[in-house]
């Protein structure tokens, strides 16, 4: 009988051993997470694009010049002559987070993208300066662009190559307000008063709530005693009673924004992409817009002044914006009203208003320099790039 081989005796005990190491071994390893489904991994933060700083960019220009049919004479600055524009518009916006997060506008790619649709702003004149910057950054895609009224639109524009209407639609206090002279005026001096109705919305945008597939509001800037004094107040009525006690321009725009706001989110279409605009910060250096207030520099300002200029605790004259911001985030949390922070990134720009380049030589001496609006093309082209870049977000996540 043939006796078997030494290899073929050793050869069980190799392949024990082998598998007797493989398993040792594989006890050694670092063992990777196993994919838990009831705990999946947090989703990555979303970027923040309204924190960051303003960097030199030699390839920046802008879509339009001093020709743009739908300028306003004050705020066209390259027809004004305003010193620096070069340098103005050479800044670009880079968030923090992310700095290549806010691409340059595609208009062509934006009015193709929106096809059919409408855009409405709505609320001061602010909002009026940023619906000039929209309309000229979208004019180069479409040379035949014409202006728009209709609607009860303050002003607009319509794009016939791909059938786009921008418009904007004036109401300051967006609630309905109205003067009321008195009949002799009394011992305090007191002319008449403004009666604003604060659970009543203006008639210029109520009506058009669901004509527009995007909607931009803002208020903030005459909530203050420059445009409404003691001789001419605000007085605050509800179901057509007057407020008791009487309530002051603070109070009033907090009431004001607490009874608007449900009328946006009951009235406004839920498919409707609804946006808040901060407010938009003044930069008045000296005293305020009627004591010579001025804002004659040559760069922005450095990250580090900005609370010396911006901060309520400072008590300075550009302190509203922050003071109104807070208000607003207040009154819009928790509804789907989606906030545009661009506060913070225009607190930087002090260098960027249109101050005594005003297109009329006597502006100045009856009105003060302007540093409030801000020059067009500039600032507000970076406001546009940002709004565009959230809407078209927003379209693609439906």
């Amino acid at each position: 009988m043939k006796q078997p081989s030494r290899w073929s005796l050793l050869f069980p005990t190799l392949i024990l051993l082998t598998l007797t190491l493989l398993y040792l071994s594989s006890l050694l390893l670092p063992k990777s997470p196993s994919p838990n489904p009831s705990n999946p991994s947090p989703p990555p933060k979303p970027c923040d694009l309204f924190r960051g700083r303003w960097i030199h960019d030699p390839f920046r220009r802008p879509l339009y010049d001093a020709t743009c049919p739908f300028h306003r004479n004050s705020w066209n600055c390259l027809r004004n002559g305003r010193h620096n524009m070069t340098r103005i518009n050479s800044l670009r916006w880079a968030p923090a987070a992310c700095p290549a997060a806010v691409p340059a506008v595609d208009p062509e790619g934006f009015l193709r993208a929106m096809r059919g649709r409408r855009i409405g702003f709505v609320g001061d004149s602010l909002n009026e300066n940023f619906l000039v910057a929209f309309l000229c950054v979208l004019r180069s895609a479409d040379g035949g662009a014409r202006k728009w009224k209709r609607k009860g639109a303050w002003r607009g524009g319509y794009f016939p190559r791909f059938d786009v209407t921008v418009a904007y639609h004036r109401a300051v206090l967006l609630a309905r307000y109205e003067w009321q002279p008195a009949n002799d005026t009394n011992a305090n001096g007191v002319k008449g008063i403004y009666r604003v109705d604060v659970d009543i919305p203006a008639d210029d945008w109520i009506n058009v709530t669901k004509f527009y597939d995007v909607l931009l509001f803002n208020t903030g800037h005459w909530w203050g005693p420059d445009k409404f004094p003691d001789k001419t107040p605000l007085v605050f009525y509800r179901e057509g009673k007057p407020i008791l006690p009487p309530l002051g321009i603070s109070d009033g725009l907090r009431v004001v924004l607490n009874s608007i706001i449900p009328i946006i989110e009951r009235e406004v279409p839920r498919t409707t992409l609804k946006f808040w605009r901060t407010q938009s910060p003044r930069h008045f250096h000296g005293g305020e817009w009627n004591q010579n207030g001025s804002c004659l520099f040559d760069h922005p300002l450095d990250e580090n002044q900005l609370d010396s200029w911006f901060d309520p605790k400072n008590n300075g004259v550009n302190k509203e914006a922050r003071e109104v911001n807070h208000v607003i985030e207040r009154a819009i949390r928790g509804t789907s009203i989606r906030l545009l922070n661009f506060t913070h990134l225009s607190e930087f720009r002090a260098d960027a208003h249109p101050a005594i380049w005003l297109g009329k030589k006597d502006a100045v001496a009856v009105w003060g320099q302007d540093c409030l609006h801000w020059c067009l093309p500039g600032v507000l082209d970076t406001w546009v790039e940002l709004l565009t870049t959230l809407i078209l977000q927003n379209i693609e996540n439906g």
